[in-house]
């Protein structure tokens, strides 16, 4: 078992910034791929990126390419979502996922998530 807690959602303005951070516990964090994930009112949920259990290698969906930046350490078992360039459209719950098979780019891939920190943005 993989428990995640999220942190640092909040209100920010339309350009602004926030950081979130999702920590680890239970099995061994490098061993995961890591993805981050969102769900607004009334949408499916939605994939934004993940990274590789080095952290090497990163994958963004379109909405958010060259906005977001994910981020891991390990040796702290917790991964980052960098969030820059704030839009309206990115007010969602965030929650961090540990995929348990593939590549990570699929809901279905990940057996363990977090319960979502709120991020909302202003226009």
């Amino acid at each position: 078992q993989v428990q995640l807690v999220e942190s640092g959602g909040g209100l920010a303005h339309a350009g602004g910034s926030l950081r979130l951070s999702c920590e680890a516990s239970g099995r061994t964090f490098s061993n995961y791929v890591m993805g981050w994930f969102r769900q607004a009112p009334g949408k499916e949920r939605e994939f934004v990126g993940r990274i590789s259990t080095d952290g090497a290698t990163t994958y963004y969906a379109d909405s958010v390419k060259g906005r977001f930046t994910i981020s891991r350490d390990n040796a702290k078992n917790t991964v980052y979502l960098e969030m820059n360039s704030l839009r309206p459209e990115d007010t969602a719950v965030y929650s961090c996922a540990a995929a348990s098979m593939g590549w990570g780019r699929w809901t279905y891939e990940y057996a363990y998530w977090g319960q979502g920190t709120q991020v909302t943005v202003s226009s």
